[in-house]
């Protein structure tokens, strides 16, 4: 198997808790980073920049946030979700239910319930915040859609570097947008016209995520030759 499909095949989200005694080396983090610089984006607009914070003293304050689980939240992930691994091997997209607190597998869960389950934010040794100005568009790019395109492309980049030097990734989604987005630019002096996309933990768990089943559909789920609708590859 070629080596950069099995690092794309091992990549996972370190969701356990980091070491915040083992710092990630400057050279590896600048190996991160110039992954991350030699993305794909839409006519070159590299229409990104990254903060990277490891004081502790700034991640003790971001880790002091917590973001409230909004009920809009709740139930578009509900329709994600599988209750057994049967059922997600079979329908092969999604994910397990059991990852999240009972409530947040609940459709019908109350603000109180969900308010319950509010704990600050993960943090990690070093943290990078990736923000973008979405005033600068893709040219004739529906709603920026090439742009957003482009931080992904960015953000997997990142990630196979991270992999590759046995250093976790972790996206927290959730410092980015909601109530909590303001508070964050405040701590970290980001610019009113700058938006948040998403955190990313660096660093090196302690302990694994746990043993989370890893499924995808087959190529010949997702693949049509040459018309919609003829399934696979001849």
């Amino acid at each position: 198997m070629p080596e950069i499909l099995k690092l794309i095949q091992e990549r996972e989200s370190a969701r356990a808790p980091f070491d915040l005694k083992r710092p990630v080396s400057r050279q590896d983090l600048r190996q991160i980073l110039e992954a991350g610089n030699w993305a794909p984006t839409a006519h070159n607009m590299q229409n990104f920049e990254i903060i990277v914070v490891d004081d502790p003293r700034i991640l003790e304050m971001l880790g002091q946030l917590k973001n409230p689980i909004s009920m809009e939240f709740v139930k578009e992930n509900y329709q994600q979700l599988s209750f057994s691994e049967a059922e997600l091997k079979q329908k092969k997209v999604g994910i397990l239910a059991n990852r999240f607190p009972p409530a947040w597998s609940n459709p019908n869960a109350t603000r109180d319930e969900l308010a319950a389950t509010e704990r600050p934010l993960p943090t990690s040794p070093v943290m990078l915040f990736m923000v973008y100005d979405p005033s600068r568009r893709a040219p004739a790019s529906e709603g920026d859609f090439l742009g957003i395109i482009s931080l992904g492309c960015a953000t997997e980049n990142m990630w196979l570097m991270a992999e590759s030097l046995g250093v976790g990734f972790h996206i927290v989604s959730s410092f980015g947008g909601g109530s909590i987005e303001p508070q964050v630019k405040q701590i970290l002096a980001i610019p009113e016209s700058l938006r948040i996309v998403y955190a990313i933990r660096l660093g090196y768990p302690l302990g694994s995520s746990g043993q989370n089943l890893r499924i995808r559909r087959e190529i010949e789920d997702f693949t049509h030759h040459n018309r919609f609708g003829k399934k696979g590859l001849e």
